[in-house]
This record gives C-alpha cells, sequence and structure tokens, in this order.
C-alpha cells in the first residue's frame, strides 16, 4: 500500500521550460517527492491552488539584510522575503559594523541567520581593502555561495574600493575555489568629478544622481573587471547591470574565453529617470534609474539570454535616509523583496511573456549561479519543497503591507497596479505566508552553504 505523501499542492506548476497545468506536487519531509498530472496522490494535507500559478520558491541573489542595523536586520527582511515568495536570499557581506571578510565573521553571521531568519540563506563574502586576499580560501570552505568587490568605495571599511593590484590578487584565489565574483561596477574616478562639478554649479536635484553617475561609468568598470577576469580565470560577474550594453561586454568576454556574466536588478527593467525625479531620493539606488530606450534594450536582453538572472538590491534603508532635497545627501538603496514576485509576474503578463522566464531568471539560474542547484531553485524531484503560488487579478502594491521594521515600510512601487498576487509561500514544505501573514518563525530559516564549487557559468553555457 502506497503511504500518503505529507501534502500534495494542485495547481498549474510553472518550470523553467514549460508549464504544467493542473499538476501537482506531492511533499513528503521537506522535498520534493513527485510531479505529476491528473488524480492526486494520497496524502495528509492537500492545498488546492487550481487555477493558480505554483512556482519555484524565488531565490534573491542579491540583497542587503544588515547595511542599516546590521545583522538584525536578518529578520525583518526574510519576513519581507516570506511574504514576497522568496524562499531563499544570498545575502551580500557589507553589514554594519563590519563585512564578513573572513570566516570567523562568516561563523557569526551564519549563527544570527539561525536566530532570525524567516526563510533559507546563502551568503556572500569579501575581502578587507588591504590584506584580506588570505581569508579567501577560508570563506570558501565555510561555504560562501560567491564573492563580492567593489570598483566604488562607499565606505572604507564596510564597503570599500579594492584597488587593481588587490584585484587581481584576490580574482587569483578566487578562481582557484570555482566561485564567482560579483563587483559592483561604477567608475570611482568619473563618478567623484561630475559629483563635484554638480555640487559646484548648485544642482542637486534628483535627476542630477543620474546624470552623474552615466552609462559611461558602468561600461568603464565591466571593461576593467571582465580584463581581469580574463587575465586570472576568476568567473567575473556585473553586481547589476543598468543597461543592455554590460550584458553585451560579458559575452564578448566569453566569446574571447573569459568567464563573464552579468544580473539585472528589477528596477532597471521598469523604473526610468522620470521616476527618479518622482521619486527623489526614494528613487535613489546605484547604478540610476536609466531612460525609457535603455529599459526597452534591457528586456531585449533578457529574452535573448544573455542575463545571468534578475535580483532585487533590496537595501531597506531608515525611511529619514531617504528624505531631503539633496540627492547627493539621500542614501542609496530600495526595498524590493516583497513587491519582487508581484512585479516580475505584471511585468511578464504586461508584455505578453510566459511566466517561465520568471520560474528561470528568478529561482533556477540564480540558484545555479550561486551553487545553490538542485537543491534550491526548481520543482523537480529530491529539491527542497519551495513554492510560490501566485494568484493573478487586480491588485495595488501597498508600502504599508512590508513586513519589516516601522521606518523599512517604504517602497517605490508604492501604489502601482499589479496583476497578481502571493497568495502562499512554503518553506520546505510548511507554509510561511499564507497571503495575509507570515507564519515562519524567526530562525526556521536556515543558512545554506554552496552545494557544489562549478561555475554556474559553464552548465548554463549562456550567450
Amino acid at each position: 500500500m502506497q503511504l500518503p505523501y505529507d501534502r500534495v499542492l494542485r495547481g498549474d506548476l510553472v518550470l523553467a521550460d514549460g508549464i504544467l497545468k493542473d499538476g501537482y506536487v506531492a511533499v513528503r519531509g521537506e522535498v520534493i517527492a513527485a510531479i505529476g498530472q491528473g488524480e492526486l496522490p494520497p496524502a495528509r494535507q492537500v492545498d488546492d491552488f487550481s487555477g493558480r500559478a505554483i512556482l519555484p520558491g524565488l531565490v534573491d541573489g542579491h540583497m542587503h539584510t544588515g547595511s542599516a542595523i546590521g545583522f538584525p536586520g536578518i529578520e525583518g527582511a526574510t519576513m519581507s522575503a516570506a511574504a514576497g515568495g522568496v524562499t531563499t536570499v544570498c545575502d551580500m557581506p557589507y553589514d554594519v559594523p563590519r563585512a564578513v571578510t573572513n570566516a570567523g565573521i562568516f561563523a557569526e553571521k551564519v549563527e544570527a541567520v539561525h536566530r532570525w531568519a524567516h526563510v533559507d540563506v546563502a551568503l556572500y563574502g569579501t575581502i578587507t581593502k588591504t590584506g584580506g586576499v588570505d581569508a579567501i580560501a577560508g570563506l570558501a570552505e565555510a561555504g560562501a555561495s560567491a564573492f563580492k568587490l567593489s570598483t566604488y568605495e562607499y565606505d572604507a571599511v564596510r564597503f570599500p574600493r579594492i584597488d587593481h593590484p588587490t584585484m587581481v590578487a584576490a580574482f587569483r584565489e578566487i578562481a582557484k575555489t570555482g566561485l564567482m565574483v560579483a563587483v559592483h561596477n561604477e567608475d570611482q574616478e568619473l563618478v567623484e568629478r561630475l559629483t563635484a562639478e554638480a555640487r559646484a554649479s548648485g544642482r542637486v536635484d534628483p535627476i542630477m544622481h543620474a546624470r552623474t553617475r552615466p552609462p559611461l561609468a558602468e561600461t568603464m568598470a565591466d571593461l576593467e573587471i571582465f580584463e581581469i577576469g580574463l587575465e586570472t580565470g576568476a568567473h567575473v560577474h556585473i553586481a547589476h547591470s543598468s543597461v543592455a550594453r554590460g550584458f553585451e561586454i560579458a559575452e564578448a568576454f566569453r566569446a574571447m574565453g573569459g568567464r563573464a556574466s552579468g544580473e539585472a536588478c528589477i528596477q532597471y527593467l521598469c523604473m526610468t529617470e522620470e521616476d527618479l525625479v518622482r521619486l527623489k531620493g526614494f528613487g535613489k539606488c546605484n547604478p540610476p534609474f536609466r531612460t525609457a530606450e535603455e529599459v526597452e534594450r534591457m528586456w531585449g536582453a533578457l529574452v535573448n539570454g544573455q542575463m545571468a538572472y534578475v535580483s532585487t538590491d533590496h537595501a531597506p534603508w531608515q525611511r529619514e535616509k531617504k528624505l531631503g532635497d539633496d540627492i547627493f545627501a539621500c542614501g542609496a538603496g530600495l526595498t524590493g523583496m516583497q513587491s519582487y514576485a508581484p512585479l516580475m509576474f505584471t511585468m511578464l503578463r504586461e508584455r505578453g511573456l510566459p511566466l517561465t522566464l520568471m520560474a528561470k531568471y528568478c529561482a533556477e539560474n540564480t540558484a545555479r549561479y550561486h551553487g545553490l542547484f538542485p537543491k534550491k531553485g526548481a520543482i523537480r524531484l529530491g529539491s527542497d519543497a519551495d513554492f510560490l503560488v501566485m494568484e493573478e487579478g487586480e491588485f495595488v502594491f501597498d508600502e504599508a503591507s512590508i513586513q519589516d521594521r516601522a521606518d523599512a515600510r517604504w517602497s517605490p512601487y508604492h501604489g502601482r497596479p499589479m496583476t497578481g498576487r502571493v497568495a502562499a509561500t512554503y518553506l520546505r514544505g510548511s507554509c510561511i505566508w499564507d497571503g495575509t501573514a507570515v507564519l515562519a518563525r524567526p530562525g526556521q530559516g536556515r543558512f545554506v552553504p554552496r552545494q557544489h564549487r562549478e561555475s554556474a557559468l559553464i552548465e548554463l553555457d549562456i550567450g
């Protein structure tokens, strides 16, 4: 006699390569044990989402839990993730008051994840401004999913610019680990000069944020990092390209034998310079929003398979840091975790594009690049039973619904019409969001170490 499964979910299963209409996925323990169509197998519990889309739980490859308030930020950010259908976050290492630059700090952050997280968490590592290269091997051994370095300095200790000689040495060491190194890609010399000139002329209005960080500031940095990658053999990844040219440059370096890739943050698929003027500080992020024409080119890069994945760069700054008439004094970064799934779903529907792109670019590809696949990112046998259930309809995103601390309940997407909402989120077989409330407990989320040390770039053979 067949033993019943613990839980069966019924609905339209959205996979990276197709949609299984009126399908089911069965869970035993914490993993997916059966996938099919037709008559449901016996189960202790059946969750019927007929007519709704069931996707793999999203994997956000780029977000910041601790940039505003340190490790305790893990709690609110991962609550917001649960409400947004994101079941795994890949968290950046630039925490207050110190970055994750060695295995000891990494272990402390893993403990913090196990204390506060509501969803599963993978972790980036980074290096100190000087003398940090020797810690790279230890961070990889501790389970880092990727590394992050920067060509632009925001803080000499927490978020430093890594100079060229140090970056070459770091890339050589990272290449030995097989892990990806993502890079914040803006040319500091150009940005600082343009910003100084703008301030000197009295121009501190919102549009000057975009004018002082032009596309050239990005592409100059892209060429730098990919050249170093070509020299050292490292898999180098643009952490956030706001222009399609970045993906073209990555493609050119792959053709030369380099291991080069890049991601787009979701805001670069919808937000424009006009939105920056409208939102003021609440629309400030680095790199900045571009033109409506560039947004169309970005969609072309996605549909043509030039992007690695789509992320949020979620940075829940305190509301007060986004206020003021001087755009240069406002904090840079957007909230985007809870709006991630509804916004991507909506944009695909608006453009008549298949939901399979959401499963591919917001879950499976991200998991591959961070070495978490097949444990994460897919509806397949043996994978963790992580699911996102989307309900289609007419909704409006309300920043007051954000499941984070009170001063982080703001959004550049406040008031935007959405054609979908997150009806439910499941983490390893347990419902952690029921459409109205976060059901997960602090610490229910786990640290997810990288599962293997092969570059996803080779597996995907993109471009």
